[in-house]
């Protein structure tokens, strides 16, 4: 017997409504569901898989960061340029050393990459926690890009319509760029991120006989706003929202 389950899951200022078809005559809990996942090769796997990993990275950074908090580039300069990403990791956890014991409370998030029209490795950093002038000072293998940045309460995203539209503090287009720097030369985890990042919070998922469709969501709860939803070919489909940023306030109403 085929069923139907929905979950929220908030992260920050979004909330993810999953829907989920799963087979399970006795409890409907998807724990307990058969996988009905059938892919076409391992690529199709695979691009599942990072599908996946990058909807968790999403929602954790989103859970964690605030607006206010920073996100630095950080570069090598000629006499510290490393040509591997297995080099490159050392300086990284060295780094990384540094600003853990001067802030061992700060909440941080490192991704690796290579640059487009250089090749060149080179760093991002997003931290709450660890001031713009220790950061500039525990790199001493190149340049920290200027200005640092600080996070913004409101982004703007472009709509299906061509409209610019403020999604508040919703971090999901920096979280999306940061987690495509990884490539399989890399290997190893997609990021490093301290152990005090925030979780997502899922709520109890629940049988539901609706029939939802990117036209027809979930009912935003209040104070919310629909953006847009993802589906995959496997009875999965993700709607999400955010906070209103303008709300009855003209602020962001809290979580």
């Amino acid at each position: 017997m085929s069923r139907q389950m929905k979950r929220p899951v908030y992260a920050g200022c979004t909330l993810d409504i999953e829907v989920m078809a799963c087979t399970d005559p006795k409890s409907g809990k998807i724990r307990d569901a058969k996988p009905k996942l059938r892919f076409k090769d391992e690529a199709e796997r695979v691009a599942h898989r990072m599908g996946m990993a990058l909807r968790r990275f999403i929602r954790k950074f989103n859970a964690t960061f605030r607006a206010g908090d920073l996100y630095a580039t950080l570069t090598f300069d000629d006499d510290h340029e490393v040509h591997t990403f297995k080099e490159a990791r050392r300086v990284r956890d060295a780094f990384w050393r540094r600003l853990r014991r001067a802030y061992p409370q700060a909440v941080m998030v490192i991704v690796m990459g290579r640059g487009k029209s250089t090749s060149r490795i080179h760093m991002h950093l997003v931290t709450q926690g660890v001031p713009e002038e220790a950061i500039r000072k525990a790199w001493v293998w190149g340049m920290v890009l200027e200005p640092i940045r600080v996070l913004r309460g409101h982004n703007y995203y472009v709509n299906e319509d061509g409209e610019k539209v403020d999604r508040g503090a919703d971090f999901t287009g920096l979280a999306t760029y940061l987690f495509n720097h990884w490539t399989e030369e890399q290997g190893g985890h997609y990021y490093k991120g301290t152990r005090n990042m925030t979780q997502p919070e899922p709520e109890e998922p629940t049988e539901d006989k609706r029939k939802y469709t990117a036209d027809k969501p979930p009912r935003a709860p209040k104070g919310y706003l629909y953006i847009g939803s993802d589906q995959t070919p496997y009875g999965y489909a993700c709607y999400h929202y955010v906070i209103d940023p303008g709300g009855a306030s003209g602020k962001p109403r809290p979580t």
